[in-house]
C-alpha cells in the first residue's frame, strides 16, 4: 500500500508494532498522544471472509514449587518417561479443540501409578511458549529394582489408556519408557508426590463458554509451561477471557490450588479485552466492501485470543477498529501455513476499503 501510488485512500497512519507474539510489548509501550486517526484497520486475523470486532483479555501466572532433593536410592534403575507428537497449537484460537496437554496428560498417568506403587521423580519437562498448548513432555522417574517390572507395566497401561482416549483428536500421539544413565539426585518422595499433584490439578482448557456469541470460548485457560531445576518446579499458566472479572476468576481459582500445594502463585500483569461494537460505522462500511469486492457476506466475529486491538483501543478509547486478514491454518505449530489464494483477496479487500474510507473522509 505504501509503495503503490496508483492507490487511491485518505491519510493513512501505519503503525508497527514489536514483539506482538512474545507479549503484545510494543503496542503496550504505545503513547496515548502518538496516533490521531479516527479508525484502525488491524491486519492480525486468521480467517479470511471474517472480520473481527471483539478478543479475549488475558495474563499469566507463575508458581515456583520448592523442592526436595536425596541421593538416588540403592538397588533401583532409572528411566526417562516421554510423551509427544501432540498437535498443540495456539491457546486461545485453538483451546476449544481439546487437544491434548502434553504436561497434564504426562502427569496424570505418572499420579496415577504413584497412588498404587512407589517410585522417585527425578525431573521433569514439558511446554515451551507461554501461548501454546504444549505438544511434548518428559519425566525421569527411578524406581526400585524389586517393583520394577510392575510400576513400568502400570505406566504402559496408564499412558495407552491416554493414548486411545485422545486418538480421534490426537492420532499422533506417543509415548515411551526408556532406559536412562544413573542420574544425580531425586526428589524425596512426598516432593515427588506434590509436584504430580500440582501438575494434574491446575485447570486447563475451556471453562466456559460466552452467553452472548454463539459457539464463541468466553473464559479459558492453559498450563504453558513446567520444569524442574535443581531447586523448584517452575511453572507458566496462561489465561484469557472477554470478561475481566472472568479473568480475575481464573487467577484465584489457580491461586487455590496453589496454596494447597503449600506455595504462593505470582500474577503476571496481562492485557485488556476488546469489546464487540455491532454498530460500529467502520463495521458497517467493511461489511458493505466485502460483498462488494469478494462476492460474499462477511462473517462478524470475535477471538478468544489476543489482539493489539485491546491495548490501541484502551489508549484511544474512541477510535472505531476492525480487524481482517488472510486464511492462517495451525498457527504456532511447527504446521502454521498461510492459504496463499487467501492473501490476494484479503489485498483487494484492504485497498478497497482504503479508497472507500478515502472518499467518505
Amino acid at each position: 500500500v505504501l509503495e503503490d501510488g496508483s492507490l487511491r485512500h485518505g491519510p493513512l497512519e501505519c503503525l508497527f508494532t514489536v514483539d506482538e507474539e512474545t507479549g503484545l510489548t510494543g503496542a503496550a509501550a504505545l503513547s496515548s498522544e502518538m496516533l490521531r486517526s479516527t479508525n484502525l484497520i488491524n491486519l492480525d486475523s486468521e480467517e479470511q471472509e471474517s472480520i473481527y470486532i471483539g478478543c479475549a483479555g488475558g495474563a499469566g501466572i507463575n508458581i515456583a514449587l520448592p523442592i526436595k532433593r536425596e541421593a538416588v536410592p540403592a538397588e533401583s534403575s532409572c528411566y526417562r518417561v516421554t510423551l509427544k507428537g501432540l498437535k498443540g497449537g495456539h491457546s486461545g484460537v485453538d483451546i476449544h479443540l481439546q487437544r491434548g496437554n502434553a504436561i497434564q496428560l504426562l502427569s496424570r498417568a505418572l499420579s496415577a501409578v504413584l497412588r498404587e506403587q512407589s517410585f522417585h521423580l527425578a525431573g521433569y519437562s514439558g511446554g515451551n511458549m507461554h501461548n501454546a498448548i504444549p505438544r511434548e513432555a518428559y519425566a525421569d522417574i527411578v524406581i526400585p529394582l524389586p517393583s520394577q517390572d510392575s510400576v513400568i507395566q502400570s505406566l504402559d497401561t496408564a499412558l495407552e489408556g491416554i493414548r486411545k482416549e485422545y486418538k480421534p483428536v490426537e492420532p499422533e500421539l506417543e509415548f515411551s519408557i526408556d532406559g536412562s544413565d544413573r542420574f544425580e539426585n531425586v526428589l524425596e518422595f512426598e516432593s515427588g508426590q506434590t509436584v504430580l499433584n500440582l501438575l494434574s490439578a491446575l485447570p486447563h482448557g475451556v471453562l466456559t463458554m460466552s452467553y452472548q456469541i454463539p459457539d464463541l470460548v468466553e473464559t479459558s485457560a492453559n498450563l504453558a509451561t513446567a520444569g524442574i531445576d535443581q531447586e523448584a518446579l517452575r511453572i507458566h499458566m496462561s489465561y484469557r477471557s472477554s470478561s475481566a472479572s472472568a479473568l480475575d476468576g481464573v487467577a484465584l481459582k489457580v491461586e487455590a490450588v496453589a496454596e494447597l500445594a503449600g506455595v504462593r502463585a505470582e500474577r503476571v500483569e496481562g492485557y485488556p479485552g476488546w469489546q464487540p461494537d455491532v454498530n460500529s460505522q467502520l463495521l458497517r462500511i467493511a461489511r458493505e466492501v466485502h460483498l462488494r469486492i469478494l462476492g460474499v457476506e462477511a462473517e462478524i466475529k470475535a477471538i478468544h485470543a489476543g489482539l493489539e486491538c485491546g491495548l490501541i483501543k484502551e489508549k484511544y478509547p474512541s477510535m472505531d477498529m476492525i480487524s481482517i486478514g488472510p486464511q492462517i491454518e495451525y498457527p504456532h505449530s511447527p504446521d502454521e501455513q498461510v492459504e496463499i489464494k487467501s492473501v490476494d483477496k484479503f489485498y483487494q479487500l484492504l485497498v478497497a476499503l482504503l479508497e472507500e474510507l478515502g472518499t467518505r473522509s
